[in-house]
């Protein structure tokens, strides 16, 4: 289950971010796709995020290795974008430690009783998120 969901969030980051050239956009993108990976998964979802650091080794390090690796990428879009101006100077890793936190309670939302759709999250995290970058 652990594999099978981090290999869908970096295809869908992947297959999100390959058409957009500006960094905000390469953003929203990976964004948007990392929680429809959550929306398409709910209860994997809740699985993923509570119980991966209870996988044994070898299993564990090489998770973590997919979790780093999928990080970075988060990353490197914003270092780009703060060496270009679209974003102002902070600091990626805690940059990224934020946007993971949001992203990953969001399997949360489509449990209450606020009955936000998938794009109504997606693009509220995506567009909440970005605003706090802006330069």
């Amino acid at each position: 289950l652990c594999f099978d969901l981090a290999q869908q969030y970096i295809t869908a980051f992947e297959a999100a971010v390959v058409t957009e050239e500006k960094f905000p956009r390469k953003l929203k993108a990976a964004i948007k796709a990392h929680i429809n990976v959550i929306a398409n998964n709910i209860e994997a979802s809740e699985v993923f995020f509570n119980e991966w650091m209870f996988l044994e080794q070898p299993n564990l390090g090489k998770f973590k290795k997919m979790r780093f690796e999928y990080e970075m990428r988060f990353r490197d879009i914003v270092e780009k974008g703060i060496k270009k101006g679209d974003f102002k100077k902070m600091n990626s890793k805690l940059v990224a430690f934020a946007v993971f936190s949001a992203l990953n309670a969001t399997y949360e939302l489509y449990n209450s009783s606020e009955n936000l759709t998938q794009d109504d999250i997606a693009e509220g995290i995506a567009d909440l998120l970005l605003k706090g970058l802006k330069n």
